[in-house]
């Protein structure tokens, strides 16, 4: 996989369904102030870069943040951090956005698809192609995410020119630029979603080509692409949506492209929530089962998940137990907008605190290993990793955008949180028999096949 395919990675996961509706609904809270939030989000997602290039170029391994946690601060921290920032992820998240692609598909074209059926269809086509090897998948992704990005940028240019629709009259951007004043901070918690999952090309880092210059790149490139993308977004639906329909609206991206485009623009949001639902998808059944891989040639996980297929290689186990997680919450939540919120903030929770994790691996293995060659160096360490650490808390203490949200929010997250850590305790325990938070020789995982 070259610069190119990397790149479409990197971008295809951020830039989804919930992303979409997410980053709109904060452009209606805030106004054009809403930039602000956005911009500390992309300086946040800059230093988990920054850790990732360097752990991930050390350490070069498919099973990425485990292989990196291991050897930081011990086995049970390393399964914490995959299980809460990516499986868990999986049955939140993508869950989230294949349902959210049901809600939209339906609403365009009412009664043409069965509940919930597009949704565990698009599942079991990226499961089968996946299934079928990595060469299709990059293939595959870099056509999705080009796609992606372009309808994106298409809608916001469209609206900020008025070259299909003219502006409404009404609508003033400049009046109250920042309604919410010193509060706007506080969505920070918010614009960061839009920036998680460029990390999503380190487990690939074994069919990269030339890693030591992509993977870094291909991350940075990526979030840089994703914010000036949601700034264009976000300001060309200011000027078609008031703020406060952006802000209640649970389908606003379905309004934004019907003021622009008109009834024409819905076709066009139906291609571009599709494609951004197939793109998530793909890339989380490609890199997440090889999260699962390298788990299990450490001891940490089912010794099932590392058997390949014998003719593309693939972890076939472990794309079959994301593809599982994934459905199970539709099954159980089923297709409503409120589940569908508390699943993306739920899994915003899990996502940073794989990432405060990640910042601390790489301040523990610049104590432990201070001499060792680093093809890529975090710049003015360890400001990023502390400011990481501080803007991820913040955030997390933040995640809830209502008060009488919060109790539903952390305690989703917290139960399967918490079933994840009695599970990673036992395991390191009584099948590795291993000490909780002692770390490996970092030559142990170097020299693993």
């Amino acid at each position: 996989m070259g610069l190119g395919s990397l790149l479409a990675v990197a971008v295809g996961l951020v830039v989804s369904q919930g992303v979409m509706v997410l980053m709109l609904q904060g452009a209606g809270i805030a106004g054009l102030g809403f930039i602000i939030p956005l911009a500390i989000g992309y300086i946040l997602a800059l230093t988990y870069v920054s850790s990732f290039s360097e752990l991930s170029l050390m350490i070069p391994r498919a099973g990425s943040l485990s292989s990196y946690t291991e050897v930081s601060i011990g086995h049970f921290p390393a399964i914490l951090s995959v299980f809460s920032g990516y499986i868990v992820v999986a049955m939140f998240a993508l869950s989230a956005e294949l349902l959210l692609v049901d809600m939209i598909i339906d609403k365009i074209y009412p009664g043409v698809f069965p509940p919930m059926t597009l949704g565990f269809g698009l599942l079991a086509v990226f499961t089968g192609l996946n299934l079928m090897g990595i060469d299709l998948f990059a293939k595959l992704q870099s056509v999705l995410a080009f796609v992606m990005v372009v309808v994106l940028l298409l809608l916001g240019l469209s609206a900020i020119t008025g070259v299909a629709n003219p502006h409404p009259t009404g609508i003033d951007l400049t009046g109250s630029w920042n309604p919410m004043g010193g509060e706007v901070i506080t969505l920070v918690a918010l614009a960061i979603w839009g920036y998680v999952g460029a990390e999503f090309v380190c487990p690939l880092v074994e069919e990269s080509k030339n890693p030591e210059r992509n993977i870094p790149r291909s991350m940075t490139i990526g979030v840089t692409v994703i914010f000036i993308t949601i700034a264009i977004y976000c300001l060309g639906a200011l000027f078609y949506i008031p703020a406060d329909e952006l802000a209640g609206s649970a389908l606003p991206h379905y309004d934004f492209a019907q003021a622009v485009f008109g009834e024409a623009g819905l076709t066009f949001l139906a291609v571009a929530a599709i494609t951004a639902t197939c793109s998530t998808v793909n890339t989380s059944l490609a890199a997440i089962p090889r999260m699962l891989y390298g788990m299990a040639k450490s001891g940490q996980a089912f010794p099932q998940f590392k058997i390949l297929s014998s003719g593309t290689k693939t972890p076939w186990v472990a794309v079959l137990f994301v593809a599982a997680v994934t459905g199970l919450p539709m099954f159980i939540m089923g297709d409503s907008p409120d589940a569908i919120g508390l699943l993306l903030i739920s899994a915003a929770i899990a996502w940073l605190l794989a990432y405060i994790i990640t910042h601390i691996n790489v301040i523990a293995l610049r104590r432990r290993y201070p001499e060792m060659k680093r093809p890529y160096k975090t710049p003015f360490y360890p400001l990023p990793q502390i400011v990481g650490i501080a803007g991820m808390l913040y955030a997390i203490y933040y995640a809830s955008p209502a008060p009488e949200l919060s109790n539903q929010i952390f305690g989703a997250a917290g139960i399967v949180l918490g079933i994840v850590s009695v599970i990673g305790i036992l395991w390191v325990k009584l099948v590795m028999r291993k000490k909780l938070f002692e770390p490996e020789p970092i030559e142990k995982v170097l020299n693993e096949k």
